[in-house]
């Protein structure tokens, strides 16, 4: 284990004050022993990497939440939960066994859409509300990228219908960018960039393809969000991705 754990944004905590504890089935729980635990106020299950043990795994919902707790400076606690081998304590609190899962004012919420606009109600700055005829901006990419993974037929039009989406947002960012709301970062990119991270990864190796070098606003975009700090804090490990979609490109 590295000398230090990050559990909130610009918050490293040494290792000498964690301890360890095992709950029934898997997951462990990165706890402080000090009076630093009293600061934590927020809890979040979250996918552990099936590669590398004690670290983060591959859900671009989960990162979306890890994402607005980052960029609200939120201290957080993270519970690993393996997503094959469900844990008895993690069902009893997601009935559906998915996450993200945050517990906030001693009730544990699920969907990264219900979890956001929560911690945007209680948590209101530093804002990060899209507005409304905005909020949908790119919201196709996601879907798009996915069929052009499992597409086995090369004539079936699906990386056509993916270029036409980036090739659309790539427009909107020349004309409204560098971010979806200009020149502030908000919820729809938070949403949005963990997918298109998702995609240059899954599509970089299963399918040897990359967003073309033409669509320049767009590759500044995913630059520039792939390098905050907060999304570096908060990113998936590329063998965690690769083996995440591996079962959708093998179907």
């Amino acid at each position: 284990m590295s000398a230090t754990f990050t559990v909130s944004a610009g918050v490293r905590i040494p290792t000498s004050l964690l301890r360890q504890r095992s709950g029934s089935g898997s997951g462990r729980w990165h706890r402080l022993s000090t009076r630093a635990a009293s600061e934590l106020e927020l809890e979040v299950c979250v996918k552990a990497s099936t590669t590398v043990p004690d670290r983060l795994g591959d859900c671009p919902f989960t990162q979306r939440v890890l994402l607005t707790l980052e960029e609200k400076h939120l201290p957080y606690q993270m519970k690993f939960v393996d997503l094959s081998n469900k844990p008895h304590w993690f069902l009893q609190i997601s009935p559906e066994g998915k996450v993200p899962l945050l517990k906030l004012e001693e009730k544990w919420l699920a969907d990264s859409d219900v979890i956001t606009q929560a911690l945007e109600q209680k948590y209101p700055q530093p804002p990060l509300t899209t507005p409304p005829h905005k909020a949908s901006v790119g919201s196709n990419i996601f879907s798009t990228f996915i069929a052009f993974l499992k597409s086995k037929d090369p004539s079936d039009a699906t990386q056509q219908a993916l270029l036409r989406e980036l090739t659309s947002f790539n427009e909107y960012l020349k004309d409204n960018g560098p971010f979806i709301n200009g020149d502030t970062i908000s919820a729809a990119d938070l949403s949005l960039a963990p997918k298109l991270y998702h995609m240059e990864i899954a599509l970089g190796h299963y399918k040897n393809w990359s967003v073309p070098e033409s669509l320049s606003y767009l590759n500044n975009y995913m630059k520039t969000i792939f390098s905050r700090e907060s999304f570096v804090k908060t990113r998936a490990l590329h063998e965690d991705v690769i083996a995440g979609w591996r079962p959708k490109v093998m179907s």
